[in-house]
């Protein structure tokens, strides 16, 4: 039981080192995957900086919360509904807009999948501590 909780530990310090480090990292190794409305340049619009920038303090609040995860759980879930939430926006607009579609191979689906693992992880994780607890509370009342 205690492998689900340290599973969660390992994701969410992976999905917040990737939010500090490798969000920039891919905008600059293939941005047509990964930046939007970016020129022929190595410079980041101000909209990609805000989004960057909001990207790396949330991986720092995730690698704060992987000290102790079950007590972040509304951090976790906020960063699993609001990636679903921006890659669905996303998609559309790579759909919408022929010169963003490298984004369907890029963001749009690795955003899904890093939401489904950090949620399964997460739901995994809560489950066996909320059945810990409901045994504890069984055993209270029998006693």
């Amino acid at each position: 039981m205690e492998n689900r909780i340290k599973y969660l530990r390992i994701t969410l310090v992976l999905v917040g080192l990737t939010f500090i480090v490798g969000l920039y990292s891919l905008i600059i190794l293939w941005p047509s995957g990964w930046a939007w409305h970016m020129e022929e340049t190595y410079w980041l619009p101000h909209y990609l900086q805000m989004i960057v920038g909001v990207y790396a303090t949330l991986g720092v609040f995730l690698l704060i919360a992987s000290r102790d995860p079950l007590k972040h759980l509304s951090l976790i879930w906020f960063t699993v509904w609001s990636s679903v939430v921006h890659a669905g926006v996303m998609g559309i607009q790579a759909l919408a807009n022929p010169e963003h579609r490298a984004h369907l191979w890029g963001d749009v689906p690795t955003i899904f999948v890093v939401a489904a693992v950090l949620g399964i992880v997460t739901a995994r994780a809560a489950a066996t501590t909320q059945a810990k607890s409901t045994r504890r509370i069984d055993r209270s009342v029998t006693a």
